[in-house]
This record gives structure tokens, sequence and C-alpha cells, in this order.
């Protein structure tokens, strides 16, 4: 009986490390090379951006890119607006925005930033990431104070009336350190909360250029 037992327990020790195995294979080898480009093309991907210099070898670099039938200047307020507390993520709200709908309108007490100011991230509005640079209409650079995460958003125009937003993000993953809860929820998790973001803002982009 005990030998039967080992046995069946071996087995079953068994299948869930081959089940492990084959999930982890499936999410590095397919879903991990998607999720990290999403939208963005071999030359976006390569291209240089605001803040590539300060996260050296990240264990996560990911280039999501979509195109916007709007002009950089109806789409940068949408960016500059972002976070707990202000206009939200144009994301899943009752996940990442306490409950409360994201704006749809330009908020303007949140249209003059300043490098240093936080993008709230916690329900009081004080922790977040920092704007450690910008040019307005052009590029922001978002990131923490050790260096270990940049999050920068850039907008290039391709001609008079479509302009394509790319976003970059990049982690350095420290194994050992209670940080890497959030750093794998960034890897698991950030494409669904990006993606619904940048689409967000694409919608509302539109729509503002209609209207002006």
């Amino acid at each position: 009986m005990k030998r039967t037992s080992f046995l069946s327990s071996t087995l079953k020790t068994s299948r869930i490390f081959l089940t492990l195995a084959s999930i982890s294979t499936i999410y590095l080898r397919f879903i991990r090379p998607w999720q990290l480009r999403w939208g963005a093309t071999d030359s976006e991907l390569a291209r240089q951006m605001a803040g590539d210099e300060v996260v050296n070898s990240p264990s996560f670099n990911a280039t999501r890119a979509v195109t916007i039938q709007a002009r950089p200047e109806h789409i940068f307020p949408w960016i500059v607006q972002m976070g707990v507390t202000r206009a939200g993520w144009y994301s899943i709200d009752l996940l990442d925005n306490l409950g409360k709908p994201s704006a749809e309108v330009i908020l303007p007490e949140f249209q003059n930033p300043h490098a240093g100011d936080v993008i709230p991230m916690s329900p009081d509005g004080k922790s977040g990431t920092y704007i450690k640079d910008f040019v307005p209409n052009q590029w922001m650079l978002w990131g923490d104070k050790g260096g270990d995460s940049t999050w920068v958003w850039g907008l290039y125009p391709i001609d008079e009336m479509h302009t394509r937003l790319i976003t970059r993000v990049r982690v350095k993953y420290h194994w050992l350190s209670p940080t890497i809860i959030f750093s794998m929820l960034v890897e698991f998790t950030d494409i669904m909360m990006m993606r619904k973001c940048m689409l967000g803002i694409q919608r509302r982009a539109q729509r503002l250029a209609k209207e002006i």
C-alpha cells in the first residue's frame, strides 16, 4: 500500500511539473514575445526613446504602439492627466482607478506638469511613478526614484492627421526583494491594462480632434 501510495504521489507530482513546464514554454515562446511588442513594428522596437539609458539590461522591456487619427496636441493632454485621483488610466477602472470611471474630457487642473511631479498609483494620490522629463506634444518620461523602472510615452506624426503613439516600459527585476510581487503583476497583467489604456487614449483623442 505504501509503495502504491508513493507511486501515485510521484505520478501526480510529475503531471503537475509537466503541466507547469508546458504552460511556461507556451508563455515564453508565444505569449510573452507577442505582449512585449503589441502593435509595434520592428523599426519601432529598435527606435531609441527617452529613458532607454536609465534601466540597464531590463528584465521586462515592452514596446507597444497604436495609430491615432489625430495630431500630437490632441493626444498629449490625455497622457499628462493620467493617474489615480486624477483622470484615471482609461483602462480597467474597477481594478486600477478605485472603480471611478476614467475622465472623458481634458482636465485643465492637470495640464501643467513639472519634472518631479508624482503620477499617482495609490488611493491617496501620493505614491506612484514620477515625471522625469518631457517635451510637450512629443514625449513624456516617467520612472521610479531608484532607476529600476521607466515608462515613456512618445508621439510620432505620420502625416497631418495621423500619429503613432508608442509607449515603452522597462523594468529591472530584483528576484530576492519583496518588489518582485509587483514585478510579476507587471509581467503577466501589464498588457491587459496597457492595451485598453492605449485604445482608450485613441478613442478620446480621435473624438477630440473631430470636435476641434
